[in-house]
């Protein structure tokens, strides 16, 4: 197969590995920084072009669009479903994943478990907001942000309103949550490919930090997931339409709680966590079926 890999850096641990894997069951890889295409739209023919030149066909492509470029990386991509190359995860469910909001709201009409979210946009719904969410401290995140940036612990009510009235003064979207102190201060990233959880780690955060992102200094240990964990993973990324996910899950005294699914899952510390070749099994997944679609592709034409 010819697999595209959309990403704006190729020396990435993630990047590396998919090329990796790939290259060792014989497929033929490039990788591209989804910022470097532009694209024919017309009602005859689309294509995407690149340094002058029209791309050729590609069976699969694989999207590592990082948050920053989602409008314009999404679009690339379509482009790509547009002529008919099988993606891992569809434009779609990259977008619905990437608006936190709109993915609590599809998760809470599943039934999945979630914090308690609130959500508001006048300064004078600010107590009522608290209080939905079961008072301080609480949790308060900014839309927009990624890997622990724009997440604040709120420890009393007083500093939680500094801070929500401090966002809404400069226009920032933010999302309140109650605040699960029986985490711990502890996660678990469930990684998952169709329908299974392939591996999945325990993240700590470090001492002082409620945060347990691997990026502000977190550790990552094995951990066995309970059934429920396991289907409330499977699910959530179901929901959410994608093919492998990151599900972020917490641990509460009223069960597992989804905080994210991201939609482009680092591979560095879910490999290392497991020692399980990730990369290798979404290759596998992509072999599978990038085949079927392409038959059925086919078929219809």
């Amino acid at each position: 197969m010819r697999i595209a890999i959309l990403s704006r850096n190729s020396n990435l641990y993630s990047t590396r590995r998919l090329v990796e894997a790939a290259q060792e069951a014989g497929h033929e890889v490039d990788v591209m920084n989804p910022l470097s295409c532009y694209m024919n739209i017309n009602a005859r023919e689309n294509s995407i072009h690149r340094h002058g030149k029209e791309l050729v066909h590609y069976d699969c492509v694989i999207p590592r669009i990082g948050a920053s470029i989602t409008f314009y990386g999404t679009a690339v991509l379509r482009q790509f479903e547009m002529m008919g190359t099988y993606p891992l995860n569809e434009s779609v469910a990259i977008s619905r994943s990437r608006d936190k909001l709109r993915s609590m709201q599809l998760l809470s009409r599943k039934g999945i478990g979630l914090p308690i979210t609130g959500f508001a946009d006048q300064p004078k719904d600010i107590p009522d907001l608290i209080d939905m969410v079961g008072g301080a401290p609480l949790v308060i995140k900014l839309l927009e942000g990624t890997q622990g940036i724009g997440v604040v612990l709120a420890e009393t009510a007083q500093a939680a309103e500094s801070v929500i009235e401090a966002f809404m003064g400069m226009k920032s979207n933010i999302m309140v949550q109650e605040y699960i102190r029986e985490a711990g201060g502890a996660d678990i990233r469930c990684f998952v490919i169709g329908d299974k959880v392939i591996a999945s780690m325990k993240r700590q955060a470090k001492a002082g930090e409620f945060r347990s992102n691997l990026h502000r200094g977190g550790s990552a240990s094995l951990v066995k997931l309970t059934p429920a964990e396991r289907q409330t993973a499977i699910k959530a990324a179901k929901t959410m339409g994608l093919n492998v996910a990151g599900v972020d899950i917490l641990r509460s005294n009223h069960g597992p709680l989804v905080m994210e699914v991201n939609s482009s899952p680092g591979l560095e510390g879910i490999e290392t966590a497991s020692g399980k070749n990730v990369a290798g099994q979404i290759i596998s997944f992509l072999e599978k079926n990038a085949k079927a679609h392409n038959t059925r592709t086919k078929g219809r034409g």
